[in-house]
């Protein structure tokens, strides 16, 4: 009688691995758990990412350390920062911290159609020309399909860009071993496997074989890889979320595509910050790099619309002005709806407390929408004050004015906290036009200098001056309207 195999259940969502099938997994997750073999991994693995492997024990282990695992001191370690490589789209460089950092691994995700293959290429054409191969690897598109796009949106095309039709990330490997190129692209990894496990394209443990591939290919080769995948409905990652702690870099691509921005964020980057954001228009000729954001954001706001309020937000290094829209109805349904787009519905609902408990407004039977407009997800408290002005307007049926910029941290008391990087916000302000900055006292105390020197400015070239009015409880907001 044969052996039978020995099997685990993975969760498809954390990679939980469990002996016998769960409704639930531990994370959370609904019938998420798929049996898969158990296959053993041979100590002389060469796609390990140790330089070599030991046995534990006596004298077993003496010897069997490679040379090139010995520790080395960190202060003779080159950083790289000095070898990134340009990708020739300036808000993807600004993302990724200056470039791609040879031998990382950066995942990029977002909806089918949003642009991530149009960005990738974009990138690809231009590494091309400039640093040499470049090796793009598609399991979902032929080589003509990608042709079609690289035409629209490249142009000329280098020779030294080459298109692989493969899904066998082993083939991949002895390919990459061959060409050596400077720049890796995997499209996607939920359509690699390799023939090492039985599982399907897509599991946790073809994930974890492929991820673990490219690691070795990156790492040892000094490649940089990009790795696109899928999303779900609800916007996070399709399959195995194990790829996220694995990779160095994770970038998500989000926008409507009913419109042309689009937004691109880094959720993880061990080469960067995490808070820059990248904006780019979806026209004809692919994607096209936004400079200026605030103004193209706030292009088409009603000058005079009650409901509406300005407000700025501190993204990486440069500050945000965004259009926050608020709208209040009487419910007819029993009880209130909250709906917010841009805004934590945890933080709209404690908004919405205080202004019921320091302002005396019933919102118990007020269906309340909040949406910051652009599809920008902000984070941080910046935007609190404005979301409270643009509800107040909406509630009250007066306008408050498009010149008028307010930013913010309510806190349960009413009072206004202060926040970071206040001066930038400021002179950005003062950039686009604003006649009116409503910010917290303490805000407004740091910005006093450069304020001054901003209306000098003005009061030299015959302009108004900037009003400042700096707000120390949220009841004081009456004075607005």
């Amino acid at each position: 009688m044969a052996k039978k195999g020995k099997t685990v259940f993975v969760c498809q969502e954390c990679g939980y691995e469990s002996p016998k099938w769960m409704g639930q997994c531990i994370c959370g997750a609904w019938n998420t758990f798929v049996e898969e073999k158990v296959v053993d991994v041979d100590a002389n693995d060469k796609r390990r990412r140790t330089s070599g492997a030991f046995k534990r024990g006596g004298s077993e282990t003496s010897g069997m350390i490679d040379k090139a695992a010995e520790p080395v001191k960190l202060s003779a370690v080159s950083s790289g920062e000095k070898e990134r490589l340009d990708t020739g789209i300036a808000e993807l460089n600004r993302v990724l911290g200056g470039g791609l950092v040879p031998g990382s691994l950066t995942l990029i995700s977002g909806e089918p159609g949003i642009g991530k293959s149009t960005i990738i290429i974009q990138a690809a054409s231009h590494i091309a020309k400039k640093s040499g191969t470049v090796l793009y690897v598609s399991g979902e598109e032929s080589e003509e399909q990608i042709k079609i796009r690289a035409d629209r949106v490249c142009g000329e095309l280098s020779d030294d860009l080459l298109i692989l039709s493969e899904t066998n990330i082993d083939s991949v490997s002895e390919i990459c071993a061959r060409i050596k190129p400077a720049f890796l692209i995997i499209d996607s990894i939920q359509t690699m496997y390799t023939s090492d496990m039985e599982s399907s394209p897509g599991s946790v443990s073809q994930v974890r074989a492929c991820g673990n591939e490219l690691m070795r290919i990156g790492k040892t080769g000094g490649i940089p890889v990009f790795i696109v995948a899928h999303v779900t409905k609800s916007g996070d990652l399709a399959g195995p979320r194990i790829l996220e702690h694995m990779v160095d870099c994770v970038l998500s691509f989000a926008g409507d595509r009913s419109h042309e921005l689009r937004i691109l964020r880094a959720q993880k980057n061990r080469f960067g910050t995490t808070s820059e954001i990248g904006a780019f228009e979806m026209a004809e000729s692919g994607l096209v790099e936004i400079e200026n954001l605030s103004g193209t954001l706030l292009e088409e706001m009603d000058r005079e619309s009650e409901g509406s309020a300005v407000t700025a937000v501190y993204e990486g290094t440069r500050p945000l002005v965004l259009e926050v829209q608020a709208l209040t109805s009487p419910t007819n349904i029993g009880f209130a709806r909250r709906t917010a787009i841009g805004v934590e519905n945890s933080r709209l609902n404690m908004i919405l407390a205080v202004l019921e408990k320091k302002m005396g407004m019933s919102m118990i039977n007020q269906d309340v929408y909040v949406n910051i407009v652009g599809g920008i997800r902000p984070e941080g408290t910046y935007t609190d004050l404005a979301v409270a002005v643009a509800i107040y307007s909406s509630y009250k049926g007066k306008a408050v004015g498009s010149r008028t910029i307010s930013f913010g941290e309510i806190g349960l008391t009413g009072d206004l906290r202060a926040v970071q990087n206040s001066e930038k916000i400021v002179r950005e302000a003062a950039r686009l036009g604003f006649e009116r900055i409503v910010l917290p006292v303490k805000n407004a105390e740091r910005a006093g200098k450069v304020i001054r020197e901003i209306n000098a400015e003005r009061a030299d070239e015959g302009e108004k001056s900037i009003k400042v009015k700096g707000i120390k409880n949220i009841t004081e907001i009456k004075e607005l309207f």
